[in-house]
C-alpha cells in the first residue's frame, strides 16, 4: 500500500529524483520540504517588524 517494489531510483530525473510518491525517500522529502516552508512562513510573520504608529502634530 504504501510503496512500489518495481521502482528504481536510478530512473528519475531532475527534480523527481529528490520528490516523487514513489520511494520513500522522496515521499519523505516532500514531508520535510512542506514543514520546512511552514515553519519558514511562521517565523516571518512571528519576526515580522510591526508598523508604528504615524505620529501627529498639534
Amino acid at each position: 500500500m504504501a510503496g512500489h517494489d518495481d521502482v528504481n531510483q536510478r530512473q528519475f530525473t531532475g527534480i523527481a529524483k529528490y520528490f516523487n510518491s514513489y520511494t520513500t525517500t522522496g515521499r519523505r522529502n516532500c514531508v520535510v520540504a512542506t514543514y520546512a516552508t511552514i515553519a519558514a512562513i511562521c517565523l516571518f510573520f512571528k519576526y515580522k517588524p510591526k508598523k508604528q504608529p504615524a505620529v501627529t502634530e498639534q
